[in-house]
């Protein structure tokens, strides 16, 4: 793929620090320094304490690896944008946070460990750059529309927060059993899998925006590759239906390339779904 215009300016770049989580900030500190000196382990307190974190600076685009986000980003606005004002609603943007190592989320700490998310809590896509090397080197999906359709897949979760999806699924967990709850998890990330197809539809109609031989097949291998049944027979060499999460790799395409070939947002609903 190819981008011509000016990227998103809703890029955060907070790996200057290292993205690293300083609990309690500078108290923490204090604590266990007075720990070390009356030769006493107080860093269960420490982990009491409120997570704090460098401040993220505005993204710049002299990382050629920053400049596609962006573009990539941008292109996700201008495209749910058009999507949301033709339900008669108004398209939030929402924010991109690059990190490095660790995080600090209105969800929580993460780690790079758990890949790029999104948070409803803050409204924020969060990513590791360096997850695009595990996708290429760890599960085979090489290109640059790979590494797009990673973005566009937690957009995808934004929008489902921004129509109350989100909310809901928060509602189910509460009464829901684990395997129950599941179930409903999977029907969540292929929607959002749907929603990214549905952004690749509409995003070759954008005059920044070019498609390149090859681009749609990049998408596709990836979300192949990370199907729960195949991750599960790489990890653990069995699969387990009852604790897949995000749906199997035949599933994760066939919805993909269902709003892709559609690029209707009204063919998206999993939910209701018969057969996923």
């Amino acid at each position: 793929m190819q981008w011509f215009g000016k990227g998103s300016d809703n890029v955060e770049d907070g790996r200057g620090g290292g993205g690293r989580i300083a609990l309690g900030g500078g108290v923490g500190i204090i604590i266990v320094i007075v720990g070390l000196l009356f030769g006493k382990d107080l860093t269960g307190l420490v982990s009491q304490l409120p997570a704090t974190e460098q401040t993220a600076t505005k993204a710049s685009d002299d990382d050629p690896q920053v400049k596609f986000v962006k573009g990539v980003l941008k292109s996700t606005e201008q495209v749910w944008d058009q999507q949301f004002a033709e339900l008669g609603a108004q398209y939030e943007y929402p924010k991109l946070r690059l990190f490095t190592g660790s995080v600090q989320s209105a969800c929580g700490g993460a780690t790079s460990a758990v890949g790029p998310f999104y948070c409803p809590g803050d409204h924020k896509v969060y990513i590791d750059l360096s997850f695009y090397d595990d996708l290429k080197n760890r599960f085979g999906a090489a290109g640059d529309f790979a590494q797009a359709y990673v973005i566009a897949h937690e957009v995808g979760h934004h929008v489902q927060n921004l129509l109350g999806v989100s909310a809901q699924m928060e509602q189910a967990r509460r009464r829901l059993s684990e395997v129950e709850y599941n179930k409903l998890s999977v029907k969540l990330e292929l929607q959002a899998d749907f929603y990214a197809g549905l952004w690749a539809h509409h995003a070759q109609n954008l005059k920044d925006f070019r498609l390149d031989p090859g681009d749609l097949e990049e998408a596709l291998t990836a979300a192949n590759a990370i199907g729960d049944d195949k991750l599960q027979k790489q990890a653990q060499g069995e699969v387990v239906p009852d604790a897949f999460t995000h749906g199997t790799s035949a599933q994760r395409v066939y919805w993909f390339k269902k709003g892709f070939d559609t690029g209707d947002i009204k063919q998206g609903d999993t939910f209701n779904a018969r057969n996923l």
